[in-house]
């Protein structure tokens, strides 16, 4: 398909999915780029995390977004004493019938809300991995596949904050994005407060179907990107490990650097952000804007980061300032 007719579907399917992010922001005051970001895993089918302080909104967006959508949602509180059964499910004994039954757990839903989910043990956090990589789950001996779409959305509290854990590295590579939620401006926030007060907090039209998003992911498959992108994509990632090979003198405040699925992810990130904005092919701005969630927490501070003040954040900064553009 050549790029004209991709501009053709793009211009077709891409209304549809814009009507969802104007759906979310009835509900949520600004935060534009936290819900294109949602809309982006969406449409890709990837999980994301949301870190921020308590009450920025970040389990309200979710709400939103899963109610825009026709697909079953199921919001799990992750607590100290969560346990693994509590989210998968478990075998239980039917004296009747002298047989062990499954009963499936909540993440049997097609949009998971887990919500602070760095405040469970890693014990739990690792019973999301089989589910959120190989989109099944063994119980019992027996493998359940999971519905599509299946997206895991997690919030996470700062880990600084009291009663935290830090997530496994297995596990938030997982995720596509790792969005920072911040405060609203004041005129958002007095515009938070009027809403709030009459009342305005869901959406009222009817959902859309998953067949939309099915359509409109089989057009952002076939979004055209260049091979200097590919190049790009692949030189910023692997900047994160060898930064000396590309003349970044960051060496000493990474521990390691980003794998494989940032760049897979970043290409996909990239063709949805096209596709957003209307466009049948990926060009550079769509990378850099997307690069700081694909990468930041994907890259491990050394301890002389650390001592130093340096973030990961400033690290991606750098690399974006320094890789050369296509």
């Amino acid at each position: 398909m050549d790029i004209r007719k991709i501009g053709e579907q793009v211009e077709k399917e891409s209304p549809v999915i814009r009507q969802v992010m104007a759906e979310v922001e009835k509900v949520i005051v600004g935060q534009k780029g936290l819900i294109e970001k949602l809309v982006i895993g969406l449409l890709c089918q990837a999980h994301l995390l949301l870190e921020g302080l308590p009450g920025l909104a970040k389990t309200t967006a979710i709400k939103a977004l899963a109610g825009a959508v026709s697909a079953r949602f199921r919001r799990i509180q992750f607590t100290p004493d969560l346990l693994p059964a509590d989210i998968l499910g478990t075998q239980v004994f039917r004296p009747d019938t002298g047989r062990f039954e499954i009963q499936k757990g909540p993440i049997f839903h097609n949009l998971i809300l887990a919500d602070e989910i760095n405040r469970a043990p890693a014990k739990v956090q690792s019973a999301l991995l089989e589910a959120m990589q190989e989109r099944q789950i063994t119980l019992g001996g027996s493998t359940f596949k999971l519905e599509r779409p299946f997206m895991v959305l997690a919030t996470q509290n700062p880990i600084e904050q009291e009663g935290t854990y830090p997530l496994p590295e297995a596990q938030i590579d997982r995720f596509m994005l790792k969005v920072q939620v911040g405060y609203p401006t004041a005129p958002e926030e007095k515009e938070i407060m009027h809403r709030v007060y009459r009342g305005i907090n869901e959406h009222k039209a009817a959902p859309l179907e998953t067949d939309a998003l099915a359509r409109a992911a089989d057009v952002i498959e076939a979004i055209h990107m260049e091979e200097k992108i590919y190049d790009y994509i692949v030189r910023l990632v692997h900047a994160t490990r060898d930064p000396g090979a590309y003349g970044l003198d960051l060496g000493p405040f990474i521990r390691y650097g980003a794998s494989p699925r940032a760049s897979i992810y970043l290409g996909k990130a990239a063709r949805a952000h096209a596709f957003l904005n209307g466009r049948g092919y990926v060009i550079p701005q769509d990378v850099k804007y997307l690069t700081p969630d694909v990468l930041r927490h994907r890259i491990l501070l050394s301890y002389e980061a650390e001592a130093e003040g340096i973030t990961s954040e400033d690290l991606v900064v750098r690399l974006l300032e320094r890789i050369e553009v296509p």
